[in-house]
């Protein structure tokens, strides 16, 4: 078991998995989410494990099962690293080819690119793929590069750095402050100001307060919390608990659909991760606060979405809307302050803690800043 007490053990343990590690090793990335499950993923996985042995490669050619990559209607998608060459709607069929190529990164499986349906033009690096070519994914770009199941990967990446920064130089009001300079509006519908939310919770009177991850994402065709849930759960977790030390709460919950299996299982393999590192739990970081997480699986029903019924569920009642005649985040779940944020807005709390509020405005509309995530 591995504990980390400060933040900087932290920074020696992210430098030796990054030490451990050889960017110029060929891997194979494949995506992993529920969309490219369904398109037969699990079987191109399994294919590829026992491809690269019989093909002697163990050792030479790596796997990493990751998250949604975002364009589910051409999965499943593989990519070749380092060269990053990008193959889609693969098959079964096409991994041998794919797993003796991988040595030789110079060697293309034309049939296996994309086609640009204007140009006829084959495409090899996905960053190239019209669909992806004017995104800019912040918060979802991350999905593509890490195992969502191995935490080892997120810290690669730079993952629990703004929580080590938080709780070992800011104060809850200097983070409170980030925020509301951001100007971040809460990602789920309704575009309230995430800082001023947050402050009404931090300056209500009462001791206990809670955070909430609201994750019962139940509008037709959306499907956006539920691949960052199962594509980069810890950035969750991470901001999630920033916002728990801001505001004063030592619990939090994650509301997710029962309908999202997969989701349900990353975050709360995440959740283990995180107690195990020192993440979560007592003392986090050698800063004397301590916090847990819990979650709470939804029973299918449409309107626990809306925040006032998500809390009533949340305390085992039906799930009924409450009248608002005071805020949730003065009284919310057991009557007690309570901050509710869905998925992608706890998703960007690292990223402004990260690289500050000014980075932050820099994107986005006047009325709204930074990223937005969609599904089409």
């Amino acid at each position: 078991m591995i504990r980390i007490n400060t933040p900087e053990e932290l920074e020696i343990f992210r430098q030796e998995i990054l030490s451990g590690r050889d960017p110029g090793k060929p891997c194979i990335t494949l995506c992993s989410g529920s969309a490219c499950n369904a398109s037969g993923s699990e079987e191109v996985g399994a294919r590829i494990e026992e491809e690269i042995i019989q093909q002697g490669l163990s050792g030479s050619v790596g796997l990493r099962k990751t998250g949604c990559h975002g364009f589910c209607e051409r999965g499943p998608i593989i990519i070749n690293h380092p060269a990053e060459t990008t193959y889609l709607q693969i098959k079964p069929g096409d991994v041998p080819e794919i797993v003796s190529n991988a040595l030789q990164q110079d060697k293309v499986i034309n049939r296996l690119l994309y086609t640009d349906p204007g140009t006829n033009e084959k495409i090899v690096h996905e960053s190239e793929i019209p669909f992806y070519k004017h995104q800019k994914r912040l918060v979802f770009g991350s999905n593509g590069s890490i195992d969502p199941k191995n935490i080892d990967d997120y810290l690669a990446i730079g993952g629990y750095s703004a929580l080590a920064k938080v709780l070992s130089g800011m104060s809850p009001e200097d983070v409170l402050d980030e925020v509301k300079k951001s100007r971040l509006r809460g990602r789920g519908g309704g575009g309230f100001p995430a800082g001023s939310k947050w402050e009404g919770s931090r300056d209500a009177s009462e001791k206990i307060k809670y955070v909430i991850v609201n994750a019962d994402e139940g509008d037709p065709g959306a499907y956006m919390d539920r691949a960052l849930l199962e594509g980069n759960p810890h950035s969750i977790l991470e901001g999630l608990i920033i916002g728990a030390y801001t505001i004063g709460a030592h619990e939090g919950y994650i509301y997710v659909r029962q309908e999202y299996p997969l989701a349900v299982e990353n975050i709360s393999l995440a959740i283990s991760k995180a107690l195990e590192y020192g993440f979560l739990g007592k003392n986090i970081l050698g800063s004397g606060f301590d916090f847990v997480v819990k979650v709470h699986k939804g029973a299918g029903a449409f309107v626990c979405g809306e925040s006032t019924a998500l809390m009533t569920a949340l305390e085992g009642r039906a799930g009924e809307p409450r009248p608002k005649y005071v805020r949730s985040n003065i009284r919310g779940f057991w009557d007690k302050p309570s901050v509710l944020n869905n998925v992608e807005t706890w998703a960007n709390i690292p990223l402004i803690i990260n690289k500050g509020a000014d980075w932050f405005t820099q994107i986005g509309t006047e009325g709204s800043k930074g990223t937005k995530i969609f599904s089409l």
